[in-house]
């Protein structure tokens, strides 16, 4: 494990924060990685949970952004989120979450974005984000996490669906459901990144693999 200490704290939607932490000496990652993070204090060491990081490899700092949401994991993301600046943390070695195969889809549900933050980053900086496609699924538009950093990256190539609003900065009212994903997926033969609630996620899965489609995919939350 490493130690680190927390830098910044800051909302960036009504329930998700962003954590600056010193970046420890010799600790590295890929784009896609995730870390097990502790708060370095006897009740809540062995409390780790398990974080994907979205900064850029090369950065200074590290950066992680953690949806809240309640006591439902024991309490140690409640506790995380008032934590102030200084308050000294634990972070394992990285491992594998996602791992960038080629292009395709990058298809969210909620903080399912955040696993693929560092990925796009990544590919935005090398001039690789041509052609690839976002959807972003929320409830409502205060739910969506980066929106104007994402918009940037993939131009009209980017399908933001709100289910429980009609929003000027929602591209699409409604459900990633089948029809949707029919009526937007053509290209069958190109990578699909799935990441969100179980019920998103397996209903994206199924249908893209009723479709053919290859999908890498995690539940979030």
């Amino acid at each position: 494990m490493f130690q680190t200490e927390l830098l910044l704290r800051e909302f960036v939607t009504h329930d998700v924060q962003r954590y600056i932490l010193a970046k420890p000496e010799g600790f590295s990652f890929t784009p896609g990685q995730a870390i097990e993070l502790a708060i370095d204090e006897p009740q809540w060491r062995e409390e780790a949970r398990p974080f994907t990081l979205t900064n850029r490899v090369d950065d200074r700092v590290l950066e992680l952004m953690i949806k809240s949401y309640g006591d439902h994991d024991g309490g140690m993301t409640q506790t995380l989120g008032k934590a102030q600046p200084g308050q000294k943390l634990l972070l394992s070695e990285a491992f594998d979450s996602f791992t960038y195969d080629g292009p395709g889809w990058f298809i969210a549900g909620g903080a399912g974005i955040t696993p693929f933050l560092a990925i796009i980053r990544d590919l935005a900086d090398r001039g690789e984000l041509e052609g690839q496609k976002l959807i972003y699924s929320n409830k409502t538009a205060a739910d969506i996490i980066q929106q104007r950093e994402l918009e940037a990256a993939f131009g009209e190539n980017a399908h933001f669906v709100c289910t429980r609003e009609h929003s000027p900065l929602c591209t699409h009212s409604g459900h990633v459901d089948d029809a949707f994903l029919r009526e937007h997926v053509r290209d069958l033969s190109e990578e699909f990144y799935v990441c969100g609630p179980p019920a998103f996620t397996e209903q994206v899965k199924k249908t893209l693999g009723d479709l053919g489609g290859n999908t890498q995919s995690m539940e979030f939350g």
